[in-house]
């Protein structure tokens, strides 16, 4: 009796312990950092810069437009300032290669 209890013991530790690192692996490879980040930390940064009495409430990519010299990406930002909301769209382009910032262009919109 004592040795099925001890055995069952033994293979739910197993089992329990298999569960956390497999789910840790899953959890691991979901925090992978999209190839946008470097660009969305800079509208952010840029954003809160053009609009200092503004917060950011919301964020999102829009997408990447590649081109073999020049390439763009696209983002959209919700701001509230003075109990109104609005948004920016933020166009970073860059150079391809180098990844060099050319240009940060903001239009604001009311969705």
């Amino acid at each position: 009796m004592k040795m099925i209890r001890l055995v069952t013991i033994v293979l739910c530790m197993i089992f329990i312990t298999n569960l956390v690192i497999s789910d840790g692996a899953l959890l691991h490879a979901q925090q992978e950092i999209p190839s946008y980040a470097k660009w969305g930390s800079l509208a952010v940064r840029k954003t809160k810069e053009r609009y200092p009495d503004a917060s950011i409430v919301d964020y999102l990519h829009i997408g990447k437009e590649y081109g073999t010299k020049v390439s763009t990406e696209k983002f959209k930002l919700w701001l509230k300032r003075d109990g109104k909301e609005f948004g920016v769209f933020v166009d970073i382009k860059f150079e391809t290669d180098s990844e060099k910032l050319i240009d940060i262009n903001y239009r604001e919109t009311d969705r």
